[in-house]
């Protein structure tokens, strides 16, 4: 299964390249566009999870103890699962979204749009199910019953925030301002100075030094890593594709590679400080983390949900507030308890999604001379 990870890889990074390349001035924009700050939270919290608050206090030391990540620090491999090359996917698809469907329109073609909302439904779902797995390290003592309810009111209180584009906007903001405070909360709890703050920062020069590594899987878990990229980009890049406003195609680009990525060096780093210095975290500060890990998991869902009911025109004015958030609430609740009960797979879906790009890819090649004139359409536009 991780063979075919490679190829994939290989050929989305030199896609984002070659559109760059040849398109970099054509200008992006969506459907409703936002200002960079609200574009930064919206990309941001729409695209992690709890995952980034609670995975790397557990992760640091597998890194650190297991030979196939000896080749650098676990600071610099917990960013390379993360942050900067991974989220070219989103770029590609971002890009796509913005520039490429609007003007050929193959996710309107039925098979496609079929496939295409499963796998929303499918990771919007996988979403809800990993907090529930995970919930037990993250909150000492929690009984199989609370785990399920609070994973009950994380889905219902993000399908409520789905009902209107503004409430995900607003708990993007809120959540992006959230975890800037916590992490600064976290580093001054810590008594880190600012040198030793930049020389835990500085390991970070092991993830570019040894970028190589990362364009394939290190190892299995590297491997459902990469998966679980791949299942997130096409969703991602249809709901952020939206709120594109005006940027230039490079301009784009950079900004997926940077905005997230200096946010999540900044978080890592700190708890990387607590782990190399044998630092509980505790208390209050525990809990502060699995807040706002909860408030990342209902930001995560309410774009997902709000994108597969978008998609399928299930929206509140057709079926009433009661049974848009009744509906949501038991799809994703049964998803849940499929992933929890049966050997349902994220790797799966991820599988879905790069069948899904190698069609796509084989339309455009189909229907190279529309695009052509499609892109120098665009680009007259962009000089004008």
């Amino acid at each position: 299964m991780y063979e075919i990870l490679p190829i994939a890889i290989a050929i989305t990074l030199l896609t984002s390249a070659f559109i760059c390349i040849r398109w970099g001035n054509v200008r992006c924009v969506g459907k409703t566009p936002v200002s960079l700050v609200a574009f930064s939270a919206i990309l941001f919290t729409s695209g992690l999870d709890v995952g980034l608050i609670m995975f790397p206090l557990v992760e640091f030391p597998i890194y650190a103890a297991e030979e196939d990540y000896s080749f650098t620090n676990p600071l610099a491999i917990e960013f390379g699962f993360w942050g900067f090359l991974v989220w070219a996917f989103y770029f590609l698809t971002t890009f796509y979204f913005c520039i490429v469907e609007p003007r050929v329109g193959f996710f309107q073609y039925r098979p496609i749009q079929c496939v295409n909302n499963i796998i929303i439904i499918a990771t919007c779902a996988f979403t809800a199910y990993l907090f529930l797995s995970y919930a037990p390290t993250y909150i000492d003592g929690i009984s199989p019953f609370q785990q399920y309810c609070l994973v009950s009111l994380i889905i219902f209180m993000a399908v409520c925030s789905s009902t209107h584009v503004r409430y995900i906007k607003l708990l993007s903001l809120t959540s992006s301002v959230l975890f800037i405070l916590l992490t600064i909360v976290m580093l001054s709890a810590s008594g880190a100075s600012v040198p030793a703050y930049i020389d835990s920062l500085a390991n970070l020069t092991g993830y570019f030094e040894n970028i190589h590594y990362f364009v394939s899987p290190i190892s299995d878990y590297h491997g459902w890593y990469l998966f679980w990229w791949f299942a997130w980009s096409i969703m991602i890049g249809q709901f952020v594709a939206r709120f594109v406003s005006g940027m230039k195609t490079w301009q784009l680009l950079i900004a997926l590679l940077v905005i997230p990525s200096v946010a999540i060096a900044l978080w890592f780093s700190t708890l990387y400080y607590y782990f190399s210095n044998d630092i509980p975290v505790t208390g209050l500060l525990r809990w502060a983390m699995v807040i706002l890990g909860v408030i990342f998991v209902i930001n995560s869902l309410d774009s997902l949900i709000r994108l597969y009911t978008d998609n399928l025109g299930f929206d509140i004015k057709k079926l009433g507030l009661a049974q848009y958030v009744g509906g949501n609430f038991l799809l994703l609740g049964c998803l849940v308890l499929l992933y929890q009960l049966t050997p349902l797979k994220i790797e799966w879906v991820g599988l879905v999604v790069i069948g899904l790009y190698i069609a796509i890819y084989i339309l455009l090649f189909n229907n190279r001379k529309k695009i052509r004139n499609s892109f120098m359409f665009a680009k007259d536009n962009s000089q004008t």
